[in-house]
């Protein structure tokens, strides 16, 4: 009952200068952000969720631009938005990130700024909710994961996609299997491990990596999920995995490249306890019925 009562996330409302993005538009540099109940109007959406990622976004940028040059080349009318979500950073990295689109003339960058820090998933579910692609995928800024493993995770979702319905999600394990390569600290290992024990014990099964920021949805999945997201720090990945498992919704792991990379904003001790409290919750809400779903 504590853990419920003091524990359960509450969302706040979008200010009113959260509903704007800045762009490179020369006309309406600042324009209002788009709905996800809309229909699609670009093929692919990307929702980076940023916070004081001034040092590290650059990398990642630099990934997409190449990634979207390629694809280009086999595909000459690939359309696409990359949407920045500036999570209440108090450096430059929304300036950082208008500077990018500036110098390389990349009008798809779209950046929105939080009047205060939400949290990761915060920000991945308000990107998701204003995105405007057929797939819409998020990934962390520090550009951990190579950008272009996403065309095996479209492979697999269209693969799997049942009545409009799939989910891809990066993984880090099985790369044995796969050829790719991840590259991570023994005690990150370690983490993760104990971490997937804790959430198999609380009934989360099926999947061996829920925790890797490289995840891909269609447009239809999408709507399902992410309005009913109530989870905005850390542990929002498991709460979109259940919420993908109670809506029958398709999902499949895939492997992907992954290093880690310097500058982490997770604290390991303080973040991991609060993530397993923040989980009970969830599981909680949702089996006492707490949380109900929309399925609109």
């Amino acid at each position: 009952a504590l853990v419920v009562r003091f524990k359960s996330p509450k969302p706040r409302p979008r200010k009113d200068s959260e509903n704007y993005f800045l762009c490179i538009d020369e006309k309406h540099e600042r324009q209002r952000l788009g709905n996800l109940d809309s229909s699609a109007t670009v093929d692919l959406s990307i929702i980076v969720p940023a916070y004081n990622e001034e040092e590290r976004l650059p990398v990642l940028l630099n990934d997409v631009r190449n990634y979207v040059a390629k694809r280009r080349e086999k595909s000459s009318g690939f359309s696409y938005e990359l949407i920045i979500m500036d999570d209440g950073s108090k450096d430059k990295t929304l300036d950082m990130a208008m500077e990018f689109a500036r110098t390389h003339g990349i009008k798809e960058l779209k950046a929105v700024k939080h009047v205060i820090n939400r949290g990761k998933g915060g920000a991945v579910t308000q990107g998701m909710l204003c995105a405007q692609g057929h797939y819409l995928i998020f990934c962390d800024a520090d550009g951990a994961t190579r950008f272009s493993d996403i065309d095996a995770l479209l492979d697999c979702a269209q693969k799997s996609e049942r009545d409009g319905l799939a989910i891809a999600i990066g993984s880090r394990n099985n790369q044995a299997l796969s050829g790719t390569v991840v590259e991570r600290s023994h005690i990150r290992a370690f983490l993760q491990w104990g971490f997937h024990t804790y959430v198999t014990i609380l009934g989360v099964r099926g999947v061996r990596d829920t925790q890797c920021g490289f995840k891909l949805f269609s447009r239809k999945a999408a709507r399902l999920v992410f309005p009913n997201m109530h989870v905005e720090r850390f542990i929002f990945d498991i709460e979109i995995l259940l919420l993908a498992r109670y809506q029958g919704i398709p999902v499949v792991e895939v492997p992907v490249n992954w290093h880690e990379v310097a500058g982490s904003k997770m604290s390991i001790v303080r973040d991991s306890i609060q993530m397993a409290l923040d989980l009970l919750a969830v599981r909680l809400n949702y089996m006492l019925g707490n949380w109900t779903i929309s399925n609109k």
